[in-house]
């Protein structure tokens, strides 16, 4: 059975970009904290990696800090911060803020105090993008970037979470971006890589690829492949639209990440949809991939105001630079025919 991957929000398969720049760092044998010709030359390496995501992140000038994801980013960000954050955001932030900012039923928060605030820029889950403003301490950008036009230096945000495998790099690998002068107390302590601010040999082979599939997603946005991606995902809700009565897009109305499509059928289980799916042929998600397994109600969607039926009842496509028009109308097929058979059980 030929299978289509659906589920690019979650993780998205590594580019050959990426691939190529990492099997070359592994024939780079220095520590980059070693004064001779080896470590040297880790060390080179490792500083073109970061100067190069700053330019294509638009964060030039600003601190690229390694960390082992964009989990690690967050907690180096926010520990000890005591932001105010919303019910929207990934678990990765929400465990560190107090979540308390107002989400609309669009989807869009509502920031009093940026200089206290930590907001996404795009959401996992809907795609729904906010705009941020001018001054905010911590945005996580993890989905945004690769996806969207953006720069770091014109966000307004002080700190801005990435992760690698967000856009064809390798899993294992993220960053913590900042304007210059910004205090980042350490959280791993032991030794003074990264400016001091996250102890441990640096992960130059994950480094190396993160910048080359960075080069590689931001290229693919200048080609018009995420315009593709959208006009697919207007396709693909457009067919459901035509042939259900029940169906809510969530977020439909608001701006949203070109690739992703939250869809929500009331009293149909997302969990349900997934597995449905996966036999089916189609890799779909139902909420955030750090969420899965737990069976609950998106806590995105309950933000946001929808019922309790409603938020446990979605799941989300989300697309890739791979995607293509046989694989979106294939999975409207597949679910069109599976979600016909659950409205005949329920009758």
């Amino acid at each position: 059975m030929m299978r289509a991957y659906l589920d690019h929000n979650a993780t998205t398969p590594i580019r050959q970009e990426a691939k190529d720049a990492m099997i070359a760092a592994m024939d780079v044998v220095g520590n980059p904290s070693s004064v001779h010709a080896e470590g040297r030359a880790a060390k080179s390496l490792l500083e073109r990696a970061r100067a190069e995501i700053a330019t294509v992140f638009g964060a030039d000038g600003a601190d690229v800090i390694f960390t082992s994801s964009a989990t690690e980013a967050a907690a180096l960000a926010l520990r000890g911060r005591d932001l105010l954050g919303a019910d929207v955001e990934h678990d990765a932030v929400a465990a560190w803020t107090s979540g308390t900012l107002p989400v609309d039923g669009d989807g869009r928060v509502a920031i009093t105090d940026p200089s206290q605030s930590c907001v996404q820029l795009a959401n996992s889950e809907t795609g729904i993008v906010q705009d941020l403003p001018e001054g905010l301490a911590v945005s996580d950008m993890t989905q945004a970037f690769g996806k969207l036009p953006l720069a770091f230096n014109w966000s307004g945000a002080q700190m801005a979470l990435i992760s690698a495998h967000k856009l064809g790099g390798p899993k294992g690998i993220g960053a913590l971006v900042v304007k210059r002068g910004t205090d980042v107390p350490a959280q791993l302590l032991g030794g003074g890589q990264e400016m001091g601010r996250r102890a441990g040999t640096e992960n130059i082979i994950g480094a190396a690829g993160f910048a080359a599939a960075a080069s590689a997603a931001t290229r693919d946005l200048a080609n018009g492949v995420w315009d593709r991606l959208a006009e697919l995902r207007d396709m693909l809700e457009a067919r459901l639209a035509s042939e259900t009565s029940d169906t809510i897009f969530v977020g439909q109305g608001a701006k949203r990440l070109p690739n992703t499509s939250c869809i929500a059928t009331p009293g149909w289980k997302g969990e349900t949809q997934v597995m449905q799916m996966d036999l089916a042929g189609f890799a779909v998600s139902a909420g955030s991939a750090c969420s899965s397994g737990k069976v609950r109600a998106s806590k995105v969607l309950t933000a946001m105001g929808f019922d309790e039926p409603t938020a446990a009842s979605a799941i989300r496509v989300s697309l890739g630079p791979v995607t293509t028009e046989n694989d979106v109308m294939g999975f409207a097929d597949a679910w069109l025919s599976v979600q016909r058979k659950h409205l005949a059980r329920s009758a």
